[in-house]
């Protein structure tokens, strides 16, 4: 199990970096509320793994409903929150998008090859959000994860160019002694040629400027090739966690 400790600084600096439009507090939950698409800006969220407090379930749904949200649950597979879940099941909800939380020590991702790494900007350019919003990715979603990114605060952004064409992105959030690796991108053409590690080792030698010692992800479950990409750079899996909904899935 991860150290509660660990779990409440990811948790709150996951949300630092998607920027709900709001979040209240309850002992043990944040509630963040969005009316993008983005799951992890408009689902409930535990900042530990201990079992949750039943009594809880009817508050939290009040708080979505009173400020006009579908509520929604973003919840650790634990054996400790199976009586949680059966309650949801019991309103309704179903278990939706297994998600892995990911995590990797620092000095792990600057290692690698000499090649240039990847700049950052304290802004996203025209080219940065080309890339975000590019092949593969609805532009619904897209623009409101373009969005939410755009609302966070002290969010760094990486690119990488070649022939004046940016060929892959991804943004770094710095908070709550986490490195956040968020929004990774890479054109089609131009996969397999280890950009992603150029991005990472670009966000982690900033990391490393910061004092933070560890990174973090959230990739999901049944993305092979993202999980094998990471696993080649030295993340593994910290804890496994699903949202619970009522309607259609909004995306991770």
């Amino acid at each position: 199990m991860a150290r509660a400790a660990d779990v409440e600084a990811v948790e709150r600096a996951t949300l630092q970096a998607v920027a709900p439009e709001w979040v209240e507090a309850l002992p043990g939950w944040l509630l963040p509320m969005d009316s993008g698409t983005v799951g992890r800006a408009r689902s409930a969220v535990p900042l530990h793994h201990a079992p949750p407090d039943l009594g809880s379930l009817a508050l939290i749904l009040a708080r979505y409903e009173e400020r006009g949200f579908p509520p929604a649950f973003r919840l650790p597979d634990l054996p400790a929150f199976e009586p949680f879940q059966r309650a949801l099941q019991q309103q309704g909800f179903v278990r939706q998008q297994p998600t892995l939380t990911q995590t990797a020590p620092i000095p792990l991702l600057l290692a690698g090859d000499a090649d240039p790494a990847a700049a950052l900007a304290d802004a996203a350019d025209a080219a940065w959000i080309a890339m975000f919003l590019g092949e593969g990715l609805d532009p619904v979603d897209g623009a409101s994860r373009a969005r939410s990114l755009s609302r966070a605060t002290g969010t760094r952004y990486a690119s990488l160019r070649e022939n004046g064409q940016t060929v892959a992105c991804g943004a770094a959030s710095f908070g709550h002694g986490w490195l956040g690796v968020h929004g990774m991108r890479t054109a089609a053409a131009k996969r397999g040629q280890g950009l992603a590690g150029r991005l990472l080792r670009a966000m982690a030698s900033e990391a490393a400027q910061r004092g933070i010692a560890r990174a973090f992800l959230q990739v999901d479950a049944s993305n092979a090739p993202a999980l094998a990409l990471y696993r080649r750079l030295g993340f593994s899996t910290a804890w496994s966690y699903a949202y619970w909904r009522r309607s259609l899935p909004a995306t991770d």
